[in-house]
């Protein structure tokens, strides 16, 4: 089986970057042959600082290992050190409606807030496909806010597929059961954004404990005093979601546990619990931060292996679409 992920490497990781991603990724690993994806390319569709990028890009590879990806078992590279894939958004870009495009939800979002609207940010879901199909990918662990991109990679496969000959594997979405959308603790409603929102209503990944437990604390709520998962209760149901990403309880047991003993206790629950989760990996990842040319080899030895692997896919192609080669 072939696994494939991606990460952008900019702004701070959060827990939602944790629940949606870090931990399907370190999960999904052992299943089979695993290749996860520093997307740095996708990062300049906006306006961007080069300095961050960089430093990001280093960052994001020490929480990956920190959270729990092998070297020895997964594939982890930046996606500018392997050429394949701006090569493969290019050619896919031929069977990419520019309708389907225009349609995509992320795209409409983040144009809002740009005062120049690239022709990078429209295209990149294009780009995201052929970082999945070059792999020949079978599973891709994903956040629930991907799911658009990820069916339009599946259309492409198809449509390819059906004009060219059988190339690309029809890739599967694996979303996380719980936790799948962790949203903002200040407006419940939206979505924990490395972008968006205020510090207040995001946990970091690197916050200190004092900060993760205020945090939690501070989280809105809502009336009554009752812990239950509930469409009304968006406040509360997004930290029973918290509870369940740090314990591994199930959304009933957590309300179980909790019932009758109000949002006062029950926070100071939560942060507890994240403090629990999240200290060990912090102290991993400084540990891994601290030797940037460690990082920068396995980063190197993950690119090798990326090209390696890609190169077919992408000959096939070129030979598929009728190009002529050296």
């Amino acid at each position: 089986m072939k696994i494939f992920s991606g990460i952008q490497p900019t702004g701070e990781p959060h827990i939602g970057n944790y629940s949606g991603g870090f931990r399907q990724y370190a999960a999904t690993q052992k299943q089979g042959d695993a290749y996860f994806c520093i997307v740095d390319l996708h990062a300049i569709t906006v306006d961007h600082d080069p300095t961050e990028l960089r430093d990001g890009t280093l960052d994001i590879a020490a929480m990956l290992f920190a959270t729990g990806l092998d070297p020895g078992r997964s594939t982890v590279f930046v996606q500018s050190h392997v050429t394949a894939h701006a090569e493969a958004a290019w050619l896919l870009g031929a069977v990419t409606p520019y309708g389907q495009l225009g349609r995509m939800t992320q795209f409409k979002e983040k144009g809002e807030l740009q005062a120049l609207v690239s022709s990078a940010l429209f295209a990149y879901p294009v780009l995201m496909a052929g970082d999945i199909l070059l792999y020949q990918t079978d599973i891709v662990p994903i956040g629930d806010d991907q799911r658009q991109h990820l069916e339009l990679c599946r259309d492409l496969a198809i449509r390819f597929n059906a004009r060219y000959g059988d190339t690309f594997t029809v890739p599967e979405g694996v979303y996380p059961t719980a936790g799948a959308r962790i949203m903002d603790l200040q407006e419940p409603t939206r979505k924990m954004s490395k972008s968006f929102g205020t510090e207040q209503g995001k946990v970091l990944m690197l916050d200190d404990p004092d900060s993760i437990r205020r945090k939690i604390k501070r989280a809105v709520a809502d009336s009554g005093r009752e812990v239950r998962h509930d469409d009304s209760k968006p406040g509360v149901a997004n930290l029973i979601e918290l509870m369940t990403v740090a314990t591994g309880e199930t959304i009933e047991e957590v309300e179980a546990r909790f019932d009758g003993q109000g949002y006062g206790t029950f926070k100071e629950a939560v942060g507890d619990a994240l403090v629990e989760l999240i200290v060990p990996i912090q102290t991993r990842y400084h540990e891994l931060r601290s030797d940037s040319t460690e990082l920068a080899r396995l980063l190197g030895l993950g690119a090798d292996k990326a090209r390696e692997a890609s190169a077919p896919t992408l000959e096939t192609v070129y030979d598929r679409m009728g190009f002529t080669r050296p």
